[in-house]
C-alpha cells in the first residue's frame, strides 16, 4: 500500500499537471468505488476547475473551484497517473477524467487523470465542503514530540501496532514504521505506553528522518507504486529491515527477523532494537 512518502511524491508530481485544469468528460468503470454510495460524482465534478491538490495522511485531496473537495485513497494497488488520452486504457482503470485548459477547452495534447486499482481496495470519497477526517492523528513531518507522547501514553498496544493506527499518526504504514523503529532502536513489541521520554523523542526524530529520506528518493516501489508520471521510486534499495528477513543487519550483522503483528509482516533486528 502506498504510504506517506509515495503519496506525497504522487501529489508533488500530480499538482503541476492538474492544478488550474478544468474537468471535462468523466468516465466511471466502477462507480461503486465512490463514497457516499449512489452519489453522482460525475455531475458534481464535471466542468469544475481543480484549484490545488494536497495530501492528508495517505489521501490525495482535490480542491475544486466551488469550495468542494474529494479525495482518492489508493488502497493496496492503486495508481493515479496523468496520461495522454490516446494511450491505451489499462485493465482495472476505474476512473478517467479529461483535463481541459482553464477555459474548459480541449486544446493541444489531451491529458487524462486515470485511477487504476486491480484489487479495488481504493476509494474515491466526496467530501463536499468538509475537511478530511480530522480524527486522524497529526502529520508526522510536523508532529511535535509532545503530541506523539500523548498519543502513545493512551495505549498499551505494541508500538508497531500503535504507529500503524491512523488515529495515532497519519500516513505511516508497514514499511516506514519498521524502518523508523529500527532507526530509533526500539523493538516493535515494546508497549507504546511504556516508552520513556528519551525513546519517544528519538522515535519522533527517526520518523521524520526516514520519511524525508524516502520522499527524496521518491518512495519505495515493491510491486505497483509509481508516481503521477509513471516513474518508480528508489527508496527500497535503502531499506535497513523491511523485506530483509534473514539478511544481515547492516549495523551489527545479526540476521533480520520477521514476525506477524496485527496481520502485518514486521521486520527488526533483535540486537539493535530493544523492548
Amino acid at each position: 500500500m502506498p504510504e506517506l512518502p509515495e503519496v506525497q511524491t504522487i501529489v508533488t508530481t500530480l499538482a503541476p499537471r492538474v492544478s488550474g485544469r478544468r474537468i471535462g468528460r468523466v468516465a466511471h468503470v466502477r462507480p461503486d468505488m465512490v463514497t457516499p454510495a449512489d452519489f453522482d460524482f460525475t455531475a458534481a465534478v464535471t466542468g469544475r476547475a481543480i484549484e490545488r491538490v494536497a495530501r492528508r495522511g495517505k489521501r490525495i485531496v482535490f480542491y475544486l473551484d466551488d469550495a468542494n473537495r474529494f479525495f482518492i485513497h489508493l488502497g493496496m494497488t492503486g495508481r493515479l497517473t496523468v496520461e495522454p488520452a490516446d494511450e491505451p486504457v489499462q485493465p482495472h482503470t476505474h476512473l478517467i477524467v479529461d483535463l481541459n485548459d482553464a477555459s474548459g477547452r480541449a486544446v493541444g495534447r489531451r491529458d487524462q487523470l486515470r485511477f487504476r486499482d486491480p484489487r479495488r481496495f481504493g476509494e474515491i470519497r466526496w467530501l463536499g465542503c468538509e475537511d478530511c477526517d480530522e480524527r486522524m492523528g497529526p502529520e508526522p513531518l510536523v508532529m511535535r514530540t509532545s503530541q506523539l507522547a500523548r498519543k502513545l501514553a493512551r495505549t498499551t498496544r505494541a508500538i508497531k501496532n500503535a504507529l500503524m493506527d491512523q488515529n495515532v499518526v497519519a500516513g505511516l504504514g508497514n514499511i516506514y514504521v519498521d524502518e523508523s523503529l529500527y532507526d530509533a532502536g526500539i523493538h516493535p513489541l515494546a508497549p507504546a505506553n511504556a516508552l520513556g521520554d528519551e525513546q519517544v523523542a528519538r522515535l519522533s526524530k527517526s520518523i521524520k528522518k526516514i520519511l524525508r529520506r524516502a520522499i527524496r528518493h521518491r518512495g519505495s516501489t515493491l510491486r505497483d507504486y509509481v508516481d503521477a508520471d509513471g516513474t518508480s521510486g528508489g527508496f527500497q534499495r535503502l531499506h535497513r529491515v523491511y523485506d530483509r528477513a534473514g539478511d544481515p543487519c547492516r549495523n551489527c550483522g545479526t540476521a533480520i527477523e520477521r514476525i506477524v503483528l496485527g496481520g502485518r509482516s514486521t521486520h527488526f533486528c533483535a540486537k539493535c532494537q530493544t523492548v
